[in-house]
């Protein structure tokens, strides 16, 4: 097939071109290379893919580019561009969450709307739940987002089901539960940890450390990406999670046990938007994607230590953040 990625040069676009190329797919990435962290990580991101034949990247926005013209010949798209980030997305900032997550999504529907794509799959977030009462949360769940970047993805994804509805569209959204491992995000969680303890400072942790996350390997994102593409059903949503919560205390003696020293704490003020729990019921991937999360924490934190201390290379890029 001929596939379309959107936001390839991020943490989960970049892993999922590398599995639609390995598949045997031609496929076309495209990424704006936002300021929302470092260009270099990006094209790090890009490198094992950059002279692979059959890829073909693009730095453009998406909010000026001719989308009919980039879609075109595609058979199915996986829209991931956006503006990520809960706590960046409150004040002056929210014009760009705005732009890059619902006016780049609309124009996408509108140009998908002449070129008709067999499928489109629509990257969500379960910051689209925040308060919601249920836990776990499950697709027909009450949403309440906490934050500007969660109220910003719920109309995206409200606005593939319009779309879906209305036009026909064959979109599919995927609400990603906390992803973590190689190539995630530096303003994440394990990533800001992971750079702290390699760097011999102490990790900031905001709350009491009380608060649980369901904590979803990146391989296993892409493998419901990937199975969306086949099984998923038209118009619907479902939740992708590793299926089971961690306390972050927790979670930061295995980090103790995996990097194999001592972690230093300092506790700060709960951050606006973060909710106190999430946790995903994935029943309804597991029947319609044949979903299974396989990846083990420990083993998925091994892995991106080991990728933070290669990408940081005894302080060759720190000073480049």
């Amino acid at each position: 097939m001929k596939v379309l990625v959107t936001g390839a040069a991020g943490f989960i676009g970049s892993h999922l071109c590398r599995a639609l190329a390995d598949q045997g797919h031609e496929v076309t990435g495209v990424d704006a290379f936002t300021d929302f962290y470092p260009r270099w990580m990006k094209e790090s991101a890009l490198k094992p893919l950059i002279s692979r034949p059959g890829f073909t990247f693009l730095s453009e926005d998406l909010n000026r580019i001719d989308l009919r013209a980039l879609l075109d010949g595609q058979d199915a798209v996986f829209h991931l561009a956006a503006q990520a980030g809960v706590r960046q997305s409150w004040g002056r900032t929210f014009e760009t969450y705005v732009l890059n997550n619902i006016q780049n999504t609309q124009r996408l529907l509108e140009a998908a709307r002449d070129i008709r794509p067999a499928k489109i799959v629509y990257a969500s977030s379960s910051s689209i739940y925040g308060l919601t009462p249920d836990l776990p949360m499950k697709e027909t769940s009450p949403v309440a987002p906490l934050s500007p970047y969660g109220v910003t993805k719920l109309a995206a994804e409200h606005l593939c089901t319009l779309y879906q509805k209305n036009y026909g569209l064959p979109v599919v959204s995927l609400r990603f539960f906390t992803v973590y491992g190689p190539g995630q995000r530096p303003d994440m969680a394990f990533h800001r940890f992971l750079k702290s303890v390699l760097e011999d400072r102490e990790i900031v942790v905001y709350g009491d450390g009380s608060q649980t996350r369901d904590f979803t390997y990146v391989d296993d994102i892409v493998a419901a990406c990937l199975s969306a593409l086949v099984s998923g059903r038209d118009g619907e949503v479902y939740n992708v999670g590793g299926g089971h919560r961690e306390r972050l205390s927790n979670v930061i003696s295995l980090l103790e046990d995996v990097c194999g020293r001592p972690i230093r704490r300092r506790f700060e003020d709960k951050q606006k938007g973060d909710v106190p729990d999430t946790l995903a019921d994935i029943d309804k991937a597991r029947r319609d994607l044949g979903y299974s999360p396989r990846a083990g924490l420990r083993d998925g934190l091994s892995r991106e230590w080991e990728w933070i201390r290669t990408l940081y290379d005894s302080g060759r890029h720190a000073t480049q953040e």
